[in-house]
């Protein structure tokens, strides 16, 4: 990812048995905003030695190897450029947040639990990573009775609001999951 982000890296295959990005869009990666300048199928003999070093690959064989682990799909050439820093690292850092700017953040956490088949669930979920910083997705969702892949799902969504921070592994809250999990003490 970081030869993306100095240049040197320009291109990505991967095989998918159908498209999973389009031409135009921006991927948030551990780098921040990628870009996907153009997309398409392409045959394993027309990948050249030059395109296998534009993607990061020491040679064409390399590249090619990679591919013998997905039995099905197409191999799609994708040409990517760093496009801008992650917008909610900016974001997980604001603290200093008009009246406003915090009844939308709870009106965000309000839809994710109404919508959830689950019930309630995002002030569980910020109090039991404040309690258990940079747990393992694993030991959290035991210690929350939630289903893995259900926490790392929802725990993204916290992210993208600003409210987390992943590691590797577990997480922590962000300073502005920190101040809006303190609007939501409990009554003593």
């Amino acid at each position: 990812m970081d030869g993306i982000k100095s240049g040197t890296i320009s291109l990505a295959f991967r095989k998918w048995n159908k498209a999973a990005a389009t031409a135009g869009s921006q991927i948030k990666t551990s780098i921040g905003l990628v870009e996907i300048i153009s997309i398409k199928k392409i045959a394993p003999g027309k990948i050249t030695a030059a395109d296998a070093v534009k993607a990061g690959y020491k040679d064409l064989k390399d590249l090619l190897d990679t591919f013998q682990k997905i039995p099905t799909g197409d191999i799609y050439k994708i040409q990517v450029r760093y496009y801008a820093a992650d917008p909610r690292i900016q974001l997980r850092e604001q603290t200093a947040l008009t009246t406003e700017e915090i009844t939308t953040i709870k009106t965000q956490l309000e839809r994710l639990d109404a919508y959830s088949k689950q019930g309630p669930w995002t002030i569980d979920i910020l109090k039991a990573i404040k309690a258990n910083p940079k747990l393992r997705a694993a030991d959290l969702a035991i210690k929350t009775g939630k289903e893995k892949d259900w926490l790392k799902l929802n725990i993204r969504k916290l992210k993208n609001i600003g409210l987390t921070i992943s590691y590797e592994p577990g997480y922590t809250l962000s300073p502005l999951g920190e101040m809006i999990l303190k609007q939501y003490k409990d009554p003593k």
